[in-house]
């Protein structure tokens, strides 16, 4: 047995149903899972003092794309809205093997671990012809590496640019060929019961990147296997003409003739909808990952959070791809999305706790997860704790709850626990080297970009 106690605790917020928080408070955590929280110091393997920190639940991020992290910071497209953005980078990802993606997993996730993520969701489904298998190996293999939990989606596209598409040829698979892979991932690496390091999601990427047929026959693969479903959603204008260009309907009514809606699936994004289909998405508990910073840099639009919340749509927190964000920092998304709403809605929009929430439970919902987002016993021992001592927090604790949201968090955390492992300590990956590797990777990165 493995034992983690959490000591003394200056402050824990629960993110429980009761909102409570807790304070000069001991958390227990027993081979990952928490088994005690109260005044009793219990004997435990190891021991952190937390005398002077706050303790939060571990961030749970619901869209990500690992791979973009070799792509981040480009001038040429600074500047550019999704479609022109996409076409442009797909050039340069069609040369993602093995090597890169395991690279870019080890970065973007030692990021999210720095900045409070104890669970990522990832979107990949760029499967380049030559270097179309041992991608998401690759990032399990970095995830179990650096102590983090990852849903990994087995994505794909399948409309290149000769059939009506955005990707180019290099970029789509067969649908056959997809959906044999998609079951063989599932089959290989998605592990559903508590405390569960690692799951698997289907995910083809967009209404303009797959054919109608993919995405019927991925809903019925993924409801055959009991795995969740995932897609990209009225993210953009652009996107929406498309639909109805080539199939007649918004975005939405599409999905759902598909069979895209339902309490397994979740799209990213999820911009522009009508009150309509607000509320048919509540009807539905058919779920939306809000990514602020990726929606603002792409000029995509602001996401409708206080309606959404306000009729019960199922709503969590994602940074989406590392080069449409350009970092992996759930804590930056968190008081980015908190000010964004503040400057849109006003005195309707949600409150830095509420965002906190949307971060930890409501993002774990979107996952199918009961077992992680709050802090209380029965729960996974995935936790974040940061010092108050530090100069940027005075005069900042008498609402701890909201605090992430209204003043922000710059800088690494000072611990995360997951599964109860201590895998930040002291703002540095306790697994990783971060120094020699970020060397290796900078080389990685610009041999990458020459391809």
């Amino acid at each position: 047995m493995t034992t983690l106690l959490i000591k003394n605790a200056h402050t824990i917020v629960t993110c429980d149903e009761q909102d409570t928080v807790l304070h000069d408070t001991n958390l227990l955590i027993e081979n990952g899972q928490i088994t005690y929280i109260g005044p009793q110091v219990k004997p435990a393997q190891q021991v952190l003092d937390a005398q002077y920190k706050l303790v939060y639940p571990g961030l749970v991020n619901t869209h990500h794309h690992l791979y973009q992290t070799f792509t981040r910071n480009l001038p040429q497209v600074q500047n550019m809205e999704l479609f022109d953005w996409l076409t442009t980078l797909y050039g340069i990802w069609k040369n993602l093997d093995e090597q890169i993606v395991y690279a870019s997993s080890v970065t973007g996730l030692g990021e999210l671990l720095k900045s409070g993520c104890t669970t990522a969701f990832d979107h990949h489904y760029v499967f380049p012809k030559d270097h179309d298998t041992g991608l998401i190996e690759a990032e399990f293999r970095a995830a179990e590496m650096l102590g983090i939990r990852l849903h990994a989606s087995r994505g794909s596209m399948s409309l290149s640019q000769k059939d009506g598409g955005l990707p180019p040829d290099d970029v789509v698979q067969a649908i056959d060929t997809i959906l044999k892979d998609s079951e063989r991932v599932v089959s290989q690496f998605h592990y559903s019961k508590p405390l569960s390091m690692r799951q698997v999601v289907l995910a083809p990427c967009s209404p303009f990147s797959v054919s109608g047929d993919l995405m019927r026959q991925t809903a019925q693969l993924a409801r055959q296997l009991h795995v969740r479903l995932h897609t990209h959603l009225a993210e953009t204008k652009d996107e929406e003409a498309y639909v109805q260009a080539h199939f007649g309907m918004r975005p939405l009514a599409y999905m759902a003739s598909l069979g895209w809606t339902g309490p397994d699936v979740w799209y990213a994004h999820g911009i522009h909808f009508n009150e309509a289909e607000l509320k048919f998405l509540a009807k539905t508990q058919t779920g939306v990952a809000h990514c602020p910073i990726s929606n603002m840099k792409l000029a995509s639009g602001i996401c409708q959070i206080p309606e959404m919340l306000r009729l019960g749509v199922p709503v969590g927190l994602g940074v989406d791809g590392s080069a449409s964000n350009d970092a992996s920092n759930l804590l930056m998304d968190l008081r980015t999305g908190f000010l964004l709403q503040r400057l849109a809605a006003s005195n309707a929009a949600p409150t830095g706790y509420d965002f906190l929430k949307m971060a930890t439970c409501g993002s774990a919902r979107l996952l199918g997860r009961s077992d992680i987002g709050r802090l209380a016993v029965g729960k996974a021992g995935d936790l974040f704790m940061i010092d108050t001592r530090q100069l940027g927090l005075v005069g900042t604790l008498q609402d701890p709850k909201a605090l992430l949201g209204t003043v922000g968090v710059t800088g690494p955390v000072d611990s995360t626990v997951v599964n109860g492992q201590v895998v930040v300590s002291e703002g540095k990956l306790v697994n990783l080297d971060e120094a020699v590797f970020a060397e290796k990777a900078n080389r990685l990165q610009a041999a990458f970009l020459k391809r």
